[in-house]
This record gives structure tokens, C-alpha cells and sequence, in this order.
């Protein structure tokens, strides 16, 4: 049996798909009339993407792993609901522009 579920490989990945969206969802911006909503997502997704490098450091992979999926799913939830001004299918669950 495997004693880590989740490799140091695979949390940088996810570390860096993660900011990817983080950054993207700064640069493009938020639906001008629902700006309180999309700035709590925002700060929601910030704080588990800063749990998430807490725990790396402590050496909590899956813990750390765990973090960066409910950082992720604040921010594709956003998207989804069209707080956050994304059309890139890569990162979020949303048609292309």
C-alpha cells in the first residue's frame, strides 16, 4: 500500500494550474454588479491557496492537496456563476471565448 496518495510532483501541478486561475481571475476581473460576491469567492479561494502552502510546508501533502481543490472549486464556482470575467475552459468550467 502506497503511504502517499498525493506525489510532491503532482501539488506543484496543481500549485501552479491553481494560480494560473488566481492570476486570471485578477487580470480579467469581476461582474461590476455583484462586486462583494465575487470578492468573498475571491478571498475564499486566496485563503485555502495560502492553507494549501501552509500545509506543504509542514509537510501535510494530502492536507496541502485537499487546500488547493477547494481554492480551485471557489474560483470555478465563480467562474461558473459568472462572478469572475474567465472564458478559458482549461482552468474553469466555462465555454471559451
Amino acid at each position: 500500500m502506497r503511504k502517499d496518495v498525493v506525489s510532491k510532483e503532482k501539488l506543484a501541478k496543481y500549485f501552479s494550474v491553481t494560480k494560473k486561475a488566481l492570476d486570471m481571475v485578477l487580470e480579467k476581473g469581476f461582474d461590476n454588479t455583484r462586486t462583494d460576491e465575487a470578492v468573498d469567492f475571491l478571498d475564499m479561494a486566496q485563503r485555502y491557496f495560502d492553507d494549501a502552502k501552509h500545509f506543504e510546508e509542514k509537510g501535510e501533502i494530502v492536507t496541502a492537496f485537499a487546500a488547493l481543490n477547494y481554492a480551485h472549486g471557489w474560483l470555478d464556482a465563480g467562474a461558473r456563476i459568472k462572478l469572475f470575467k474567465v472564458k478559458d475552459s482549461t482552468l474553469f468550467t466555462v465555454d471559451d471565448e
